[in-house]
């Protein structure tokens, strides 16, 4: 049955007294989405090995899952309006956990990319149904700000348990039993789900708009593999078109959207300086931060030698501060203001990154673990209180849309950075100068270099490992440093965007 719940200061309406237990639920699909999103980058250097892809299949393997989520978000939170947040999550929710086989047992860099991208379309229906569905069981201002708490946190924990639980496999198994953890999580999601989770939807959604999901789709992975390409090979004229389709098809999709009586995504919401700032803030902050958390775990096993379990642990401070962050954000944003604890957050996150420039191959744990916990806690308050100001300032019959806005600029800051501070870090480490008779593949990435140094003299394979290590750090830096200037420069921007908004 469609949930008709009103806002609880509404006359005669009362919470739903199953709300906390049905959250359990929902996080559990937060949970799927971020332990997926952390393994990947643990397991890369197997996948190196295995699958042997290029540089470019690489950083492929680890954005088009961003790619696909981004262009579809927003048309999948538009489709839960109006067919059922319920029954888009759980069948999003079962569609994951099959695709995740497929991504398990692939053979070659290309049918892992495929199987990335499927996956990208599942996922598309996860992250916005299950905030929506809390902005329809959570009214009470306070209670919502908690439970968007609890979800960021849980969100968190996953990159927690995604490194720990994928290391111990990694150690123990082949690459890809990292796709398969997604499956237990999955079954419990679905069955419980059917039981706990009310079904909500907009109650007068109109038709889906099936030539604005078209255009959605091609704009956002028009624009951001332009980006990419010309990040990593300069502009050619097949990027120039690309990317010059991407953005008519982007226009075409805001112009469709303004004239449109019943549109997939209201672009009045935009006219909100708050729901505006929030949605710019998180572009940007995932954008900063992407190329430290697609790159730190080949860091911590090529360049220092740590086991996977090992490189696992050492990300936990991360999560630690974002899940302990997420959960008082809410609580600090009332206190002081919405303004001071976003930009704030970003402003840590900033200079956490600025320290990581001066990673070397010996650095102490100390100094890495405290920049994880900075960055960690600075995220935690951002993404926490912008998610709550966003489903705060649109009507719940939106929610789905509205979220979809939320987690489109999350990936699409994602699939950017990783396109940008990626493409920096591989251009840079391409071009170090190994001793004569370095293999080709040794350029390709820093996993191929570690891998074809088995094969080389001992005296050769030293040398060549020795500049391929410090050509990554330098691209690690530069990449770090670009980070840390868009998160200060973010703080800023949010300082004056966020303005007078309140929770």
């Amino acid at each position: 049955m469609t949930s008709t719940l009103q806002p609880a200061h509404e006359e005669g309406v009362e919470e739903r007294p199953g709300r906390w237990l049905a959250l359990c639920v929902l996080v559990l699909a937060v949970l799927l989405v971020a332990v997926d999103a952390t393994v990947l980058g643990l397991a890369t250097p197997y996948i190196s090995e295995d699958l042997r892809p290029s540089g470019t299949q690489l950083l492929w393997m680890g954005d088009i899952y961003s790619f696909v989520i981004a262009g579809l978000l927003v048309s999948m939170g538009s489709l839960g309006d109006r067919v059922g947040r319920k029954r888009i999550l759980l069948g999003g929710a079962t569609a994951f956990g099959a695709v995740s086989v497929l991504n398990a047992y692939a053979t070659t860099p290309e049918l892992l990319i495929l199987a990335r991208a499927l996956l990208g379309v599942a996922g598309a229906t996860l992250m916005p149904a299950t905030l929506a569905l809390i902005r329809n069981l959570f009214h009470d201002p306070r209670e919502r700000s908690l439970a968007v708490g609890i979800w960021g946190a849980t969100a968190s924990a996953g990159t927690a348990v995604g490194p720990i639980v994928g290391g111990l496999l990694l150690e123990h198994f082949w690459w890809g039993s990292v796709f398969l953890i997604n499956l237990p999580v999955m079954a419990v999601l679905v069955l419980v789900g059917i039981r706990l989770l009310p079904e909500s939807r907009n109650p007068s959604p109109g038709p889906w708009d099936l030539a604005g999901v078209v255009l959605s789709l091609v704009g956002t992975v028009g624009v951001v593999y332009a980006v990419k390409e010309a990040a990593a090979h300069g502009v050619t004229w097949t990027v120039l078109a690309t990317g010059l389709l991407g953005a008519a098809a982007l226009y075409g999709f805001v112009r469709r959207q303004l004239t449109l009586p019943a549109p997939l995504l209201d672009m009045q919401l935009f006219r909100s300086r708050g729901f505006s700032g929030a949605v710019l803030a998180d572009l940007l902050t995932v954008l900063g931060m992407s190329g430290l958390v697609f790159f730190l775990s080949q860091y911590l096993q090529l360049v220092q030698g740590r086991r996977p379990f090992e490189a696992g642990l050492a990300e936990v401070p991360a999560a630690v501060g974002a899940v302990a962050a997420g959960l008082v954000a809410g609580r600090a944003a009332r206190r002081f203001s919405v303004r001071a604890v976003v930009s704030g957050g970003l402003a840590a996150v900033g200079l956490a990154l600025a320290v990581l420039t001066t990673l070397t191959r010996s650095t102490g744990y100390p100094l890495l673990g405290a920049a994880l916990l900075v960055v960690g806690v600075g995220a935690g308050l951002s993404f926490t209180v912008t998610a709550d100001v966003i489903l705060a300032g649109v009507p719940k019959d939106q929610a789905g849309a509205a979220s979809a806005v939320s987690e489109t600029a999350y990936e699409l800051g994602a699939a950017l950075g990783i396109a940008l501070l990626g493409s920096i870090v591989t251009a840079t480490y391409r071009d170090f100068t190994g001793p004569a008779g370095t293999p080709p593949a040794a350029r390709e990435s820093l996993g191929g270099a570690v891998e074809v140094a088995t094969t080389l003299p001992p005296h050769t394979s030293e040398a060549m490992l020795h500049a391929a290590r410090d050509a990554f750090l330098h691209g690690l830096h530069l990449a770090s440093g670009a980070g840390a200037a868009v998160l200060l420069a973010t703080a800023v921007a949010a300082w004056f965007l966020l303005k007078g908004q309140r929770l």
